[in-house]
C-alpha cells in the first residue's frame, strides 16, 4: 500500500534529495559547467559530472523554467564515479570532515563537494580523506591519487590549478600538482587551534562554512586561525555503547566565551601577515574572500548590531572600512554578501526604509517590497540574488548598471542560480519538481544562444502534496492547507495537525514541491487536516517581519499558529477544532512543545522533535541574535524556554532528540523531561541512538510511523489505513 511504503520512499530517497544536481561551477570563458549529482533518486553516490557547451550538440533559442521547450540535454559527461576501482579508499571519514557535513547538513556520500580551477579544467575533492584531482578535459581519464600528509578535509585548489590546499589535523597544506611536493603552511601552535576551518558559530550560524581562500594568482592565501580554548568544553556520548569515550566538543553556549578568530594572508613559503581590525569590538568573522580586488572581509559586533565590511591590503593587512551596517535589533547576515564586481563595485545587502535591499557601491537598487534572501554571484558588472515580493516565491533576478533590473524566473516556485562567462545556470523548484536550465552566451552556427538542461533524476513522491495556499488572519499569515484525497466536505470533520517551523532559519510555505509537504500529505491521508504557518520571525515579509521576536523567541509564534487554526475554521468548517495536534523539529519543536504549555486550550497534543527546550543552552551567535545575552535579557530566555512553563503541561506531548546531536544537544531534552517529571507531568521521551540533529535513514521510516500512533492515540482517533484514491 501507498501509505506503508511511503515513510521507506522518504527514508532511500533522503527526503527526495538524490539525483537533483547541485554544486554548480561554471568556467571563467562560460563554456563548461561542472556539478554534482548521483545516478538516481535512491542513490545516495553522489559523482562529477561535466556539461560542455562549447563541444556539445546545439541547443534550442528561447526562455523557459522546465524541459519540453525545445532545449538540448546534450553534453553531460561522467568525470568521476567513486564506485569504480579507481577509488581505492579506506571508507572512513575524518572526523573534521564529518563536522563540516553535519554543518551543511549533507545526506549523501561519495564526492559530495569538490573544487575547480577557473577554467574548471582541474578539480580537487576528497574521498574518505584521500585527494584526488582530475583534468576535466578528459586527457586523462581517471581520477588521480595525491599523497598528502593526513587525512584531507575541504580541499581548494587555486584559481591557476597548480596546487591544492586543504586541512588535516588543523593544520593548513599545500600540495604542489606538478612533483606532488607537500608543504606546511600554517601548523596549530596547541591542540585548541586549527587554520583553514571555521569555528562552530560561523558554520552552524553564520553561513561561513569555508576558513581560507586563495589569491587569485594562486601565490598566497587567506586563513582564519581560530583558537578554541576560551570555549566551554562539553561532551557527546554515545550512550548505547558505554564501552566508548564520549566526544569532546567545544561549544560557545549563549552568554559565554566565543572562540578567538584571526585572519592571517600566508604565502606560499609559510610567512604570514594578520590581517588587523579593532577584534575586540568585531569578534565574529562573518564572510571573507579574495577577489582581483583583494581580500574581502565582514566583522560583526557581539551584539550583532554592526557589520563593517573591510579591504584588507594584501602587504600590510590593515583594513579599511567599505561599508558600515547598524540596526537597533541586529544586522541580518546575508548569504553570499558581501562581494565585488568585475570593477570593484560593493555589493551586498542592507535593512532600509522597511526592506532588504540590494546595495551596490552605496546605492540600493532594489525598490520597496523586494526583500533580497541571496547574493547568488557577479558576472562582470552584472549581479545575480534571489528575491521575494509574494512570501512563498523565490525568485532569480539579475541588475546591471545599464539595464537595470530584471526578473529572470516567472514560474511559481523558488528559485536559484549562477553565472560566470555569460552563462547562466537556473534551478527552478517548483510544485512538480526541479528543473535546471544551462543558458549560454556561446554561439551555434545559426547564431543563436546554446541552451541545455541539466537533468534531474529525483525520483517521484509516491503522494503527491495537495495543498491550498491560504492568506490568513489580521496578519495575513500565509498558509498552505492539506486535505485527504478521499475528503469530500460536509462529510465528515476532520482533526487538525499543525505541521510549523515558524523560526528565522526559513520558510515551510513555499510554492515547491518538499519532502515536508510530502510528509504532510502522508498525515493527511490518515486523516488529519494538515496545516504549515508561517508566523512572525520567518524570512520573506521584510525585516519588520522578522524583528517581531525580538528580545522574545516563541510568544509571537505560538500566537500566530493559534491565529491562523481559528482563522481557517471560518473557511473550512469540517476542521474539528476539539482535536488538534501540532508536531515540529528543532525551532519547529520548541514551538511544538511551546504551543501546548501555553495555548492548552488550542493544542491538545504535541510531538517536540530535537528542540532547544533551554534557550541559554544554545550557541552564542545564533540565539543572542535573537533575545541577546543572558545576562541582560534572562526575563527573554525564560519566556523563550519551554522548560519555565513545564509544571503547567496538561497535554500529551512526546519529546524527541538524538543522542549524538551536536547542535542543539540531547541535554535540551534531558532538562525538559527532569522538569516536568519534577512537576509531576506525565510526558512520552524517545531517544535515537547514534543520531544528529538530522535523523538517519534507518530511522526516519519508523519515526514517521511513532508519530502518527502518538498523535492518533492522543487524540483518541482512529487513522485510515488504506491507501489514498
Amino acid at each position: 500500500m501507498v501509505l506503508d511504503e511511503f515513510p521507506r520512499q522518504l527514508a532511500r530517497t533522503r527526503r527526495f534529495t538524490l539525483g537533483i544536481p547541485r554544486e554548480v561551477t561554471i568556467s571563467a570563458d562560460g563554456t563548461r559547467v561542472l556539478f554534482l549529482r548521483s545516478n538516481g533518486g535512491e542513490d545516495p553516490v553522489t559523482r562529477l559530472w561535466l556539461l560542455d557547451l562549447a563541444n556539445g550538440a546545439n541547443g534550442a533559442n528561447g526562455a523557459g523554467d522546465g524541459a519540453g521547450d525545445g532545449a538540448d540535454d546534450a553534453g553531460e559527461r561522467l568525470l568521476a564515479d567513486p564506485t569504480a576501482a579507481w577509488n581505492v579508499g579506506s571508507g572512513e571519514i575524518p572526523e573534521a570532515e564529518r563536522i563540516r557535513r553535519e554543518r551543511v547538513r549533507e545526506r549523501s556520500t561519495g564526492i559530495v563537494a569538490y573544487s575547480s580551477d577557473d577554467a574548471c579544467r582541474t578539480v580537487a575533492f576528497a574521498l574518505d580523506g584521500q585527494l584526488w584531482t582530475l583534468d576535466a578535459t578528459g586527457q586523462t581519464a581517471l581520477p588521480g591519487h595525491v599523497p598528502t600528509a593526513g587525512p584531507v578535509t575541504d580541499p581548494h585548489i587555486d584559481p591557476t590549478g597548480q596546487r591544492v590546499a586543504y586541512v588535516t589535523d588543523g593544520a593548513l597544506h599545500v600540495v604542489e600538482l606538478a612533483g606532488q611536493s607537500d608543504r606546511l603552511l600554517a601548523a596549530p601552535e596547541h591542540a585548541e587551534v586549527s587554520y583553514g576551518l571555521p569555528e562552530h558559530v560561523a558554520a552552524e550560524s553564520m553561513y561561513r562554512y569555508r576558513g581560507f581562500w586563495w589569491a587569485p594568482d594562486g601565490r598566497r592565501l587567506l586563513v582564519a586561525r581560530v583558537d578554541n580554548t576560551p570555549v566551554g568544553q562539553w561532551w557527546i556520548a554515545d550512550l548505547a555503547n558505554p564501552d566508548r569515550a564520549p566526544r569532546a566538543i567545544r561549544y560557545p553556549a549563549a552568554g559565554t566565551a566565543n572562540a578567538e578568530v584571526t585572519a592571517h594572508l600566508v604565502s606560499l613559503d609559510g610567512t604570514r601577515t594578520e590581517v588587523t581590525w579593532d577584534r575586540a569590538r568585531y569578534e565574529y568573522l562573518t564572510a571573507a574572500n579574495w577577489d582581483a580586488h583583494g581580500p574581502l572581509l565582514s566583522v560583526q559586533s557581539r551584539d550583532q548590531r554592526t557589520v563593517k565590511i573591510l579591504a584588507a591590503d594584501p602587504a600590510t593587512g590593515a583594513t579599511t572600512t567599505l561599508a558600515e551596517q547598524r540596526d537597533p535589533d541586529w544586522v541580518q547576515i546575508t548569504y553570499g554578501a558581501p562581494l565585488r564586481t568585475k570593477s570593484g563595485r560593493l555589493v551586498y545587502a542592507d535593512d532600509r526604509d522597511g526592506s532588504r535591499r540590494l546595495v551596490i557601491d552605496g546605492t540600493p537598487v532594489t525598490p520597496d517590497g523586494l526583500q533580497v534572501a541571496q547574493v547568488c554571484s557577479t558576472d562582470g558588472e552584472t549581479v545575480y540574488f534571489i528575491g521575494l515580493q509574494d512570501p512563498t516565491e523565490e525568485h532569480l533576478w539579475r541588475h546591471h548598471p545599464d539595464r537595470g533590473l530584471e526578473q529572470i524566473s516567472d514560474v511559481p516556485g523558488v528559485h536559484g542560480g549562477t553565472a560566470n562567462g555569460g552563462t547562466v545556470v537556473h534551478v527552478a523548484r517548483t510544485m512538480s519538481g526541479t528543473t535546471v536550465t544551462v543558458t549560454s552566451a556561446t554561439r551555434n552556427q545559426a547564431e543563436k544562444q546554446v541552451r541545455r538542461h541539466i537533468e534531474s533524476l529525483e525520483q517521484e513522491p509516491l503522494l503527491t502534496p495537495r495543498i491550498t495556499w491560504l492568506t490568513v488572519g489580521e496578519r495575513d499569515l500565509r498558509a498552505a492547507l492539506l486535505l485527504p484525497s478521499w475528503y469530500e466536505p460536509g462529510t465528515t470533520s476532520l482533526p487538525v495537525l499543525m505541521c510549523p517551523y515558524g523560526g528565522p532559519a526559513g520558510q515551510l510555505v513555499m510554492k515547491m514541491r518538499t519532502a515536508a509537504f510530502c510528509e504532510d500529505q502522508w498525515f493527511a491521508e490518515h486523516g488529519f487536516a494538515v496545516l504549515v504557518v508561517d508566523g512572525r520571525g520567518t524570512p520573506g515579509r521584510g525585516p519588520a517581519w522578522e524583528k517581531t521576536i525580538y528580545g522574545d523567541a516563541l510568544t509571537a509564534p505560538v500566537e500566530d499558529q493559534a491565529d491562523a487554526l481559528s482563522a481557517v475554521k471560518e473557511q473550512f468548517p469540517d476542521l474539528d477544532l476539539t482535536r488538534v495536534g501540532i508536531r515540529g523539529w528543532s525551532f519547529g519543536g520548541a514551538l511544538a512543545a511551546m504551543a501546548v504549555l501555553r495555548r492548552p486550550e488550542v493544542f491538545h497534543a504535541a510531538v517536540s522533535g530535537a528542540a532547544p527546550h533551554d534557550q541559554r543552552l544554545y550557541d552564542t551567535h545564533w540565539r543572542e541574535r535573537f533575545i541577546g545575552r543572558p545576562d541582560e535579557n534572562p526575563d527573554g530566555y525564560d519566556r523563550s524556554s519551554t522548560m519555565t512553563y513545564a509544571a503547567g503541561l496538561t497535554r500529551p506531548l512526546l519529546l524527541i532528540h538524538g543522542i549524538a546531536d551536536d547542535n542543539v544537544v540531547v541535554a535540551h531534552t534531558l532538562r525538559m523531561s527532569s522538569a516536568l517529571l519534577a512537576a509531576g507531568r506525565p510526558h512520552e521521551v524517545l531517544p535515537l541512538s547514534g543520531a544528529t540533529h538530522m535523523p538517519t535513514e534507518n530511522t526516519v521510516s519508523q519515526l514517521l510511523r511513532h508519530q502518527l500512533d502518538f498523535l492518533a492515540g492522543a487524540l483518541g482517533i482512529s487513522p485510515r489505513r488504506e491507501a489514498p484514491a
